[in-house]
């Protein structure tokens, strides 16, 4: 793999895998292809939703709401999500199945109350960036792959954003699980596929 080329690992954490707050299907079955794959990268960056007790994205904090309803805030349309990943909780923890000990940053994302975050670049609000893009331009880094949970949030939003900030985009199709919500997996696609984003498969990527 060029030196180029970074590992973006988005939310591999024990929320959003079986027995998880916000489980998505089989989220746990991709822990140990993306520790493969991340042996072909020199740079690889993994994230982590890390959310106040009180986030607005969480359906508890809304009376008279459910999870997965959507509400309009100041930043546009919001999904509301069961309580996860909360700071510092076990939830909030990268799944123990992931092992990637040459892994140069953590990034952690939603901790602002008032404001959701998917991408591992921009919150929610479009404007509030986390620094990843200067951390990986600094780098030298052209070409980003994504893998993890969920490809139709989390990772859709991080790809569309890393090819916002001048990037190449790759999703590892099969290192990624979806949550699919309303169509919501196909209609994520589309938008990559409209952004330049392109797929390929975590047996292009090994040694």
């Amino acid at each position: 793999m060029n030196s180029h080329a970074a590992l973006l690992v988005i939310d591999a954490q024990n929320d959003f895998c079986p027995g998880g707050a916000l489980a998505v299907p089989h989220g746990d079955a991709i822990m140990l292809m993306i520790n493969r794959i991340a042996l072909n990268f020199e740079t690889v960056v993994l994230t982590q939703d890390w959310h106040p007790a009180e986030h607005i994205s969480f359906a508890d904090q809304h009376p008279g709401k459910s999870p997965f309803d959507m509400i309009d805030l100041p930043y546009g349309p919001q999904v509301l999500w069961p309580t996860h990943c909360v700071q510092a909780t076990p939830g909030a923890a990268l799944h123990p199945d992931l092992s990637i000990p040459h892994a140069s940053l953590i990034i952690r994302k939603g901790q602002h109350r008032d404001v959701d975050s998917y991408s591992a670049f921009l919150e929610a609000d479009r404007a509030n960036k986390t620094g990843l893009d200067g951390y990986f331009a600094s780098r030298g880094i052209t070409d980003i792959y994504l893998c993890g949970l969920a490809t139709d949030f989390c990772v859709a939003w991080s790809a569309e954003d890393a090819v916002r900030f001048g990037f190449r985009a790759t999703v590892i199709e099969d290192a990624c699980r979806a949550i699919d919500l309303n169509n919501s997996l196909a209609l994520a696609w589309e938008r990559l596929a409209a952004a330049g984003v392109t797929r390929t498969s975590s047996t292009a990527l090994y040694t």
